[in-house]
């Protein structure tokens, strides 16, 4: 075992709290600025990075097409995007910081060594809105540090903070912890003992609580049970729950989640954007009494995705099932897990745990009304099909079982247009600054946008960073 000696304090200027990309877009900023800064990662080094290792690409404005991106995206289609995404009820004064910063966002990442893919490579879907990044998120992650380090940011991993002082409208004071390192990645022997700085600014870029699974239950019931946190584990909101509590002004509704479809075979956390379960419109959805409940072919576009992690939430144990027939599973996308398969319905059921009778009756009202498609002339399907499907009659027959897949929620702290957090009377704390999930509710309380959490981590990152420098310059 090696022995519990933690690493040289420096007397920081400006402590970055969260080592995504919100808080390696402040710490590099901060540190471009001139300011010594500290940034401290709860995960090991191996697991760094947290949710933005899963991220892929980012929303930004521009007028023309370039070698990124195809056509332009003027900035207020973008805000009417952002307006219909959120009906209207993210911070507008927000909303114009993230859009008009955002134009810069390949730039920098570019200047900072991030590498980004090129469309005429042939390997991106279409996309007229956003940028992708080469290697994905873990990639952008990689050389995020890389540029950090040589700046001379120091970084601490396994290192967590807690207890906040407020004193007024400042920050006085926050205390340190880091465990022993016990030789093996990811095992804990202990904690140091803790210590605690008083650093100039603070910039919290820790996430939010999705990976609390108490706090979930509280504010979610039962059903939080049945629900898969695909992001990272260290999203525990300790922090913003203290700093509410201490008061802090809150935004957005600790009930809503954004959730997404997952397999349920997924891990209990982090398994990321490859544990997405599609293709829905290919075949027949059913919970786990073998009962139909939702029209498979309403939804087409990337919204499909979030809508059914919202209704597997409300299916009885949180679990459903898309059934797909042997062609159906041929023009299926991709998947992670190899789906479950049997050569007959019956076999089927019982590989699922499912009555076998209620799935075959649904099974055969479902496709007597697929060969009967147009509608008008189909038996009585209940919820309808909007959208002709084939029935499904090939062997084998498949099933992919489904879970909600949380990625974040929709509450935090609330900020200013300097990224500053407020109290609950509405005045900034003058040195304590929020970025990435942690404050986007602000701008997206409901609804989502792709590549936007991304957007918002960078643009609100290096506000943060910039702000946070300047506050300890004067």
């Amino acid at each position: 075992m090696l022995a519990c000696v933690p690493a040289p304090m420096k007397s920081p200027q400006v402590l970055v709290i969260g080592g995504g990309i919100a808080g390696l877009c402040a710490a590099i900023s901060a540190r471009r600025a001139g300011a010594r800064v500290l940034l401290i990662e709860s995960a090991p080094r191996w697991r760094r990075g947290g949710n933005s290792r899963h991220g892929r690409n980012f929303r930004f404005f521009h007028d023309q097409p370039s070698a990124l991106v195809a056509g332009s995206y003027p900035a207020d289609e973008f805000a009417a995007d952002l307006t219909r995404a959120t009906d209207g009820n993210g911070d507008a004064a927000l909303a114009c910081v993230l859009i008009n910063r955002s134009r810069a966002a390949p730039r920098w990442l570019l200047e900072a060594g991030v590498a980004l893919q090129a469309r005429a490579r042939g390997q991106l879907p279409f996309s007229r809105k956003t940028a992708f990044l080469l290697g994905g998120g873990q990639a952008m992650v990689n050389a995020l540090y890389a540029r950090a380090e040589r700046l001379g940011v120091d970084i601490r991993y396994e290192c967590a903070a807690s207890k906040p002082r407020l004193q007024g409208n400042r920050l006085t004071g926050i205390d340190l912890r880091s465990p022993c390192q016990p030789g093996v990645p990811g095992e804990m022997a202990g904690e140091t003992p803790g210590e605690t700085l008083a650093p100039g600014a603070v910039v919290l870029a820790c996430g939010g609580a999705q990976g609390n699974a108490d706090w979930l239950r509280q504010h979610c019931g039962e059903r939080a049970e049945g629900f898969i946190n695909r992001g990272t584990p260290e999203a525990r909101g300790e922090l913003l729950i203290d700093l509410l509590a201490k008061g802090a002004q809150a935004v957005g509704d600790p009930r809503r989640l954004y959730l997404v479809a997952v397999d349920a075979r997924s891990p209990v956390d982090d398994g990321g954007i490859v544990t997405r379960i599609r293709g829905m419109p290919l075949g027949l959805v059913v919970d786990g009494d073998g009962r139909r409940r939702h029209d498979e072919g309403a939804d087409q576009g990337s919204t499909r995705y979030a809508l059914w992690g919202q209704r597997l939430a409300d299916y009885p144990g949180q679990i459903g099932y898309l059934l797909l027939d042997a062609e159906g599973l041929k023009a299926a996308p991709a998947a992670l897990y190899p789906p479950l398969s049997a050569p007959d319905l019956p076999r089927l059921a019982r590989l699922l745990g499912m009555d076998a009778d209620a799935l075959e009756t649904t099974w055969l009202t479902y496709n007597a009304a697929m060969r009967a498609f147009p509608a008008s002339h189909s038996p009585p399907l209940d919820p309808p099909r909007t959208q002709p499907a084939r029935p499904l009659a090939t062997s084998p027959f498949a099933a992919y079982p489904m879970r909600p897949g949380l990625t974040f929620t929709y509450h935090g702290l609330a900020v200013d247009t300097q990224a500053r957090v407020r109290l609950a009377s509405g005045e900034p704390i003058i040195n304590l600054f929020a970025a990435g999930t942690l404050m986007a509710p602000n701008l997206c309380p409901q609804g989502y946008l792709s590549g936007l959490m991304l957007t918002i981590g960078l643009v609100f990152g290096c506000l943060a960073g910039e702000e946070a420098a300047r506050h300890v310059r004067n």
